[in-house]
């Protein structure tokens, strides 16, 4: 399989969640502040690497779900940065999909890039490794927006939610791939 359908296949899981949330919820997500949505990501993140480091879980949703919500709080990320927030809920579902999609592309984009300059790189990564990328993005997010979105040389907020994206899905595939190797 190609990194391109691999990527697709998991993107596609991760839109899946993303809508049955917005059929569940709406789009309650529209009043978050930016920095919320990056704390959102920062829980989510910190829970994987302990459970890396623990190698157990108290809470029954394992690291891919966990994953899934890194994906889509940084597509909500993206989003918010384009619309800011909002006081009431102001996206339809259908608008918010369309957004979702948008920035979707943009992050399959992007990826295709840096993989193909890369050389795949990331199959010969550990998954760890891709925890502490995204921990790495969080903490220059954080930076970056108690600066108040102020950069004087480094990318902005919106790169470093695209690189979580990306590497989220990364570790998204390992675990696809594991676990199809565990089924043969």
């Amino acid at each position: 399989m190609t990194t391109e359908y691999q990527y697709d296949q998991a993107i596609s899981i991760c839109r899946g969640v993303f809508v049955k949330k917005l059929t569940d919820y709406g789009s309650a997500w529209r009043i978050m502040r930016q920095e919320s949505v990056t704390d959102q990501i920062f829980i989510k993140a910190s829970r994987i690497r302990h459970i890396e480091q623990a190698g157990v879980m108290a809470v029954d949703e394992d690291i891919f779900s966990e994953l899934v919500g890194i994906v889509n709080y940084s597509v909500i990320g993206l989003i918010q940065i384009q619309l800011g927030y909002s006081d009431t809920i102001d996206t339809s579902e259908e608008e918010a999909i369309e957004w979702y999609d948008r920035f979707v592309a943009e992050a399959k984009k992007l990826m295709m890039a840096k993989n193909h300059d890369y050389n795949e790189a990331w199959r010969l990564m550990r998954v760890q490794s891709y925890t502490d990328l995204i921990l790495q993005k969080i903490n220059r997010t954080k930076t970056i927006e108690n600066n108040h979105g102020i950069t004087l040389i480094s990318e902005g907020i919106d790169a470093n939610y695209y690189d979580m994206v990306n590497y989220a899905v990364f570790y998204m595939i390992k675990c696809l791939e594991e676990e199809s190797n565990d089924n043969q």
